[in-house]
């Protein structure tokens, strides 16, 4: 009669269990990253009141089954349903990431590592990047500062706002360009100002000027002004600004270009293969296709007056001394600088520029032409290449962040460069159901579940996983199944409470008995 009793109360504690399991999964049911449980029983241990008996052919008796009873039923086992993705939650917070695939961050606490699948993250105080709800640092790769390449040699915190990090290095200028047309009868070019054409470039330490240059189709200027051939257009350096100040480094005192200042800073410097010197001044000529008007090339000097057009094969008929093909170069020079500065007791204090800064600057111009343009120029100078490259930059600050499907994380500055500040690191499991949840939606390893080697895995490395910014994944638990089991064990438990008042009801009868 005491079996039954303690089979319902067996029935009642594991029904309770599976209770307080569905209890917990409906309560985190918003939860980031929550994988819900859910329980198997098992049966209890049986007792035996008679062993099974095989056929016997000596007597003809056939063979008889134990006899057996249980004695109630326990929990086999409460496993978490981790390999099914929970919904996605949009918040368009870029430091809220999911997952997609089996693999899990890794955060640090105490110097002890942890994996979790709640990807809500921000930066905290030191720069670092941590849960939001403990603080946990976030694991990855650091990138290499000079090569931008990451170093998967083991996982270390993000630390993404770090003081180096906060600015992105300027950038000398290194190429340039004319672009547009010179139209022969156009009357700027006859001006004693000439055609004004500008390129704006940055030194390496960031600081910007602009080159002023002016276009012209004549020798001299005043009085002794002499006309050039055909096609042939002087272009002189006609002035450097600096552009923070807006003063002129290299005008005298009447207002003219001084040329010693200006070679102070740049001068051309000629010859078929740009930089090799072979002709430098503050002047070069231009060179165009008197039949269609295409840019033939430079040279220092305007040689012998010719009349340029190009031969049966492309080459150029009497081609000058010093003829070279689309670029020229700008060079640094070295000296004093133009301008100094003083106090306001009127005591040098320092020099306000130097020339230490700038570097070679390839100029092309074979993208211009000389065709009819109703006779209006429209020649310009853009600094960088034709792809936009080699521009210069000045000093950036950080102006963004933005991590991609690989766990990459971006800085954005406001000159226009991105940098590689490292790349978040995942971890897979062999079992990742024998992951132990210890709280504060963290998992820890256990002997069932497979180690960690600290170095972790690119979240892309299998081909299936990635991370999306601005995405939570919420928890995986299934409402509509978690009520319809929560129905079944109240029956279960309701019913094993029936096991023992019953049985309660069979021992009164057998104590009124002795009535």
């Amino acid at each position: 009669m005491m079996r039954s009793l303690f089979s319902g109360v067996a029935g009642l504690r594991t029904h309770q269990t599976r209770m307080d399991v569905i209890g917990n999964n409906i309560a985190n049911v918003n939860t980031v990253g929550f994988k819900a449980n859910n329980v198997t029983f098992q049966e209890l241990i049986y007792q035996t009141t008679s062993n099974a008996s095989g056929a016997n052919n000596d007597t003809g008796r056939g063979g008889v089954n134990a006899k057996q009873i249980g004695l109630g039923v326990s929990t086999g086992a409460i496993n978490t349903n981790i390999t099914t993705p929970g919904s996605s939650q949009t918040t368009n917070n870029p430091f809220d990431l999911q997952i997609s695939g089996d693999s899990f961050f890794i955060v640090s606490g105490g110097g002890e590592n942890f994996f979790t699948r709640a990807g809500a993250f921000y930066v905290d105080g030191a720069g670092n990047l941590a849960m939001t709800s403990n603080g946990y640092n976030v694991m990855g790769w650091q990138a290499d500062p000079e090569t931008q390449e990451i170093r998967k040699d083991t996982v270390s915190p993000l630390r993404v706002m770090s003081p180096e990090n906060s600015n992105a290095d300027p950038e000398a200028t290194k190429e340039s360009y004319f672009k547009g047309i010179i139209d022969k009868n156009s009357t700027q070019l006859t001006d004693e100002s000439g055609l004004v054409s500008s390129i704006s470039f940055y030194d390496e330490k960031g600081f910007g000027y602009v080159a002023k240059f002016s276009v012209k189709n004549f020798n001299g200027t005043g009085d002794d002004k002499t006309d050039l051939p055909e096609g042939v257009f002087k272009l002189d350096i006609a002035d450097i600004i600096d552009s923070s100040t807006n003063e002129s480094l290299v005008l005298g005192e009447n207002g003219k270009p001084n040329s010693a200042a200006i070679e102070k800073y740049f001068k051309f410097a000629a010859g078929d293969t740009p930089g090799t010197g072979q002709g430098t001044g503050t002047s070069i000529y231009l060179y165009y296709d008197t039949v269609d008007g295409s840019f033939l090339g430079w040279t220092p000097s305007t040689s012998t007056p010719v009349s340029l057009k190009k031969g049966p094969d492309g080459e150029v008929a009497n081609k000058p001394a010093g003829f070279s093909a689309d670029k020229f170069q700008l060079n640094k020079q070295t000296g004093d600088p133009a301008i100094k500065v003083y106090d306001k007791d009127g005591n040098e204090k320092a020099t306000g520029i130097s020339t230490d800064g700038f570097v070679n600057i390839n100029v092309a111009a074979d993208t211009t032409t000389m065709w009819d343009n109703n006779q209006t120029s429209t020649l310009a100078g853009k600094p960088g290449d034709y792809d936009g490259n080699y521009m210069g930059r000045k000093v950036g600050k950080m102006s963004g962040l933005t991590v991609d499907q690989s766990g990459k994380i971006f800085a954005s500055y406001d000159n226009g460069t991105q940098r590689v500040l490292g790349q978040i690191a995942v971890a897979q499991f062999e079992n990742p159901s024998g992951l132990e949840k210890i709280g504060e939606n963290l998992y820890a390893t256990t002997q069932n579940s497979g180690d960690f080697d600290g170095i972790g895995m690119d979240v892309t490395s299998d081909g299936v996983g990635k991370l999306t910014a601005g995405v939570l994944e919420m928890s995986n638990v299934d409402l509509s199944a978690e009520f319809t089991d929560m129905i079944t064990t109240q029956r279960g438990f309701q019913a094993n409470s029936r096991i023992i008042t019953v049985s309660d009801s069979m021992l009164e009868e057998l104590t009124n008995l002795k009535r």
